[in-house]
């Protein structure tokens, strides 16, 4: 027999941390490999963990609702192999200063600096200087296990100064306000809702959006009436044809990555000290299901067709709603569209989703008098496209040329348009 541990896994480009919400698999049970033991949340996906080995759950390490640093130890399984070589070889560089710890001391100190919400808020609370803290997780991460056990040895740094320095004010601000601001009182009949870990997910990535970047706004009305008669002409045919919707918003997703495609600097990412301009076309789309917002990403758009584009706008939303949606499904996104018009919207500012420097909210299309250029009044079908931007990444110049583009393309689609 042998214990093995399981860690928690990378499920995302740039993901560091993950949290359990919700366990699978209790003390005592068998599972095989490969079978799904727990349901780990992060800021980008909602993923079954599968197991990495054949036997019985001895132990459940992490808690549900507990957020761990990828590499920390979920759980305990033991299995059914006799040692072998590896077993002494792990033990062995528990206890001998290895490459780990090389590591630590400075050979990759490359995620030393990046510090969870959790992280700062203990070390806040505390009084900890978080330079002064040797990180056990990768890259010489810290991790909240490294502040706790600070924390509980009674080490930490007895001040009255108000936080460290290592702390970011704009991060720190809201969360005093939050410490002072009472919890509401409670009436009869109120509701008291827990709040999910997708939930939580979703408002860390919220909040890091609305703190961290400097929004601006603006928005274009369009006209696209031609575009709306064209489809409307052709989606019995497509359906019948195809096997899905031939929908709107496949329409205003390929006008935006043909407008991106000539306007690159929209297609871009603040990254500190420079911005990063992206070669890849990757439309981000959000996906809504009764209590949580997905937003997985149209590879490589500018290089599909209005049929491509919708045949992924499908499956993607059939992924959420089944739950199958996965990790590569949520990667690389540069620029997001939202169809804000599905719910009836006309007007609207998006939130730009992190590290993203921009996102389109496409409005219900709706029929309205219009002064037409003989100066004659017509009933036609209007559309509102707003704009939110990073002010850091992008000015109003280009982002006013940009939306005009996304205008220009709309407005000449008509049966002319192939949308093949």
């Amino acid at each position: 027999m042998a214990i093995e541990q399981m860690a928690m896994p990378q499920l995302g480009e740039s993901v560091t941390e993950g949290t359990i919400s919700k366990w699978l698999v209790s003390p005592g049970d068998q599972v095989n490999k490969y079978d799904p033991i727990a349901e780990v949340m992060t800021d980008k996906v909602n993923a079954e963990v599968p197991s990495s080995f054949t036997g019985t759950i001895t132990e459940l390490v992490g808690e549900e609702g507990q957020t761990l640093t990828v590499g920390e130890i979920i759980c305990k399984i033991e299995t059914e192999e006799t040692e072998t070589e590896e077993a002494p070889k792990r033990e062995e560089e528990q206890n001998t200063p290895s490459d780990t710890d090389a590591n630590r001391q400075g050979k990759n100190q490359s995620n030393k600096a990046r510090y969870s919400p959790a992280v700062l808020r203990l070390a806040g609370e505390h009084g900890i200087q978080l330079e002064e803290v040797e990180g056990t997780g990768a890259g010489g991460r810290i991790t909240r296990k490294d502040i706790q056990k600070i924390i509980d040895s009674g080490m930490q740094q007895k001040s009255e100064a108000p936080a460290p320095a290592a702390v970011p004010t704009t991060q720190q601000a809201p969360k005093q306000q939050q410490k002072q601001a009472p919890a509401p009182a409670l009436s009869a009949g109120d509701i008291e809702i827990p709040v999910t870990g997708v939930r939580k997910a979703i408002a860390a990535n919220m909040h890091k959006s609305k703190t961290e970047i400097p929004h601006a706004w603006t928005m274009m009305e369009v006209d696209v009436t031609n575009m709306t008669a064209y489809r409307n002409s052709i989606k019995d045919s497509f359906k019948q044809k195809e096997g899905f919707n031939l929908t709107f918003f496949a329409f205003f997703v390929k006008a935006a990555a043909q407008a991106l495609k000539e306007f690159p600097q929209m297609n871009s990412m603040w990254a500190g000290d420079k911005i990063v301009q992206k070669k890849d076309i990757n439309i981000s789309i959000a996906v809504a299901t009764e209590d949580s917002l997905f937003v997985p990403v149209i590879k490589h758009a500018d290089e599909k067709t209005i049929k491509g584009i919708a045949r992924e706008i499908t499956d993607l939303a059939k992924k959420v709603r089944n739950g199958k949606l996965t990790a590569e499904d949520m990667q690389g996104g540069t620029f997001t569209v939202n169809n804000t018009g599905s719910f009836g919207s006309v007007q609207s500012m998006g939130i730009i989703n992190h590290p993203q420097a921009a996102i389109l909210q496409v409005e219900s299309i709706v029929k309205r008098p219009v002064v037409m250029n003989n100066g004659m009044i017509a009933v036609r079908d209007m559309v509102n496209l707003c704009l939110s931007l990073d002010h850091r990444v992008l000015d109003g110049l280009v982002c006013g040329r940009f939306l005009g583009r996304v205008k220009e393309i709309l407005e000449n689609i008509d049966e002319h348009t192939s949308v093949y």
